[in-house]
């Protein structure tokens, strides 16, 4: 039998979730183009180009009036060690398509330098909280090649954006209390989100022995998101609540990008899923309800709402992938994605909120 987390509360609607689902898609996802590595120049890094780059964090600034991307980024297949770039596209650039043949200037940001991250920093989801930008990110740690080591191989870092410094601090890692997860290998798949009432979340997706992999949501305490700025605070989680654990037709699932936000205490979560063969990445959509006394799954998409289908999506590094890590809604109906085609390019979509919430409708629970 396979090893479940020793503490967690299963949320409502989770039952009920598992019942609707189907492996069928009805693809909504409109792509707006991709921008490949070799359209990436860095100019703070003796290379030019990276050698590939995918899975992106995305943000809109305001002020600006620019989508910042943050894609992960291999500087050489060696190890396969990952940085975290940045570079900045108009909107044009994604309603016109001009993302297929536009350069942009970049540069790297993020990069191994703890033993939280030495061997790579990855898929980076990128986020406002409390008027601070943040960036939560996979840190490979010391232990990832270690035959041996038997937890905590990747760990969720939180990094802060320095106005005044003009570069990302590195303030948070997030690490399994022992005593709850002892089954615990591995964490990933992570950023945090606060609620319209102030509760503060970590979303994360735990690998437990076995290969157990379920969707976890965890509540922070505030004082856990201070940091006298010593160095990386070490946050424990110790608490859980399992939100959606894979179906049948599924070997494993991952919190895809950060939350759209729908109302005071609801958000729609994107999320990604493997099928049993493990061979192909897909897309579902949640809507959950989020406090620290009230959990739910108020509905849930019953088909795939994204697949592999371009070809810079079926053929890559890691074919038939698609691994959303960024969104961000422009006007009332337009959501913006950033994600990883084949973990070989930087893709960028668009999706229609009423469109989205049509689908979730087909499966409401609450």
């Amino acid at each position: 039998m396979a090893s479940e987390p020793s503490y967690y509360s299963v949320i409502e609607g989770f039952n009920e979730a598992l019942r609707l689902r189907k492996p069928e898609t009805n693809d909504i996802v409109v792509r707006a183009g991709v921008v490949s590595p070799d359209r990436m120049m860095l100019h703070n890094y003796p290379i030019a180009n990276p050698v590939t780059a995918f899975n992106p964090g995305l943000h809109y600034s305001r002020s600006l009036d620019v989508l910042e991307l943050y894609p992960r980024i291999i500087i050489g297949y060696y190890r396969y060690v990952s940085y975290i770039a940045r570079l900045t596209l108009s909107l044009d650039d994604v309603f016109s398509g001009y993302v297929n043949t536009n350069h942009y200037p970049s540069e790297i940001v993020v990069y191994p330098s703890t033993k939280y991250d030495v061997w790579g920093v990855e898929d980076p989801r990128v986020y406002e909280l409390r008027g601070k930008l943040f960036m939560t990110y996979t840190g490979r740690t010391v232990d990832y090649f270690n035959p041996r080591a038997v937890r905590d191989r990747t760990l969720p870092v939180t990094a802060m954006y320095d106005e005044g410094r003009k570069a990302w601090v590195k303030k948070f890692v997030f690490l399994l209390d022992r005593s709850k997860f002892p089954e615990a290998v591995s964490n990933k798949d992570a950023f945090l989100h606060e609620t319209g009432n102030s509760d503060l979340f970590v979303f994360h997706r735990p690998h437990f022995v076995e290969n157990v992999f379920h969707l976890f949501v965890s509540l922070l305490r505030e004082e856990e998101l201070r940091n006298d700025g010593s160095g990386i605070k070490e946050v424990s989680i110790n608490n859980a609540f399992k939100v959606l654990e894979p179906a049948g037709f599924e070997s494993k699932l991952g919190w895809a990008s950060n939350p759209i936000d729908v109302g005071k205490d609801r958000v729609i979560v994107l999320v990604h899923a493997v099928d049993k063969d493990e061979v192909v990445y897909r897309v579902f959509a949640l809507l959950l309800k989020l406090s620290k006394h009230d959990l739910a799954i108020e509905a849930i998409t019953p088909h795939y709402i994204m697949e592999p289908r371009r070809h810079y999506e079926l053929a890559g590094d890691r074919p038939l992938t698609i691994f959303p890590c960024g969104s961000v809604k422009i006007g009332k109906d337009t959501v913006i994605l950033s994600y990883g085609a084949s973990d070989s390019m930087v893709g960028l979509a668009m999706i229609s909120l009423e469109e989205l919430m049509g689908e979730l409708d087909r499966g409401r629970i609450y």
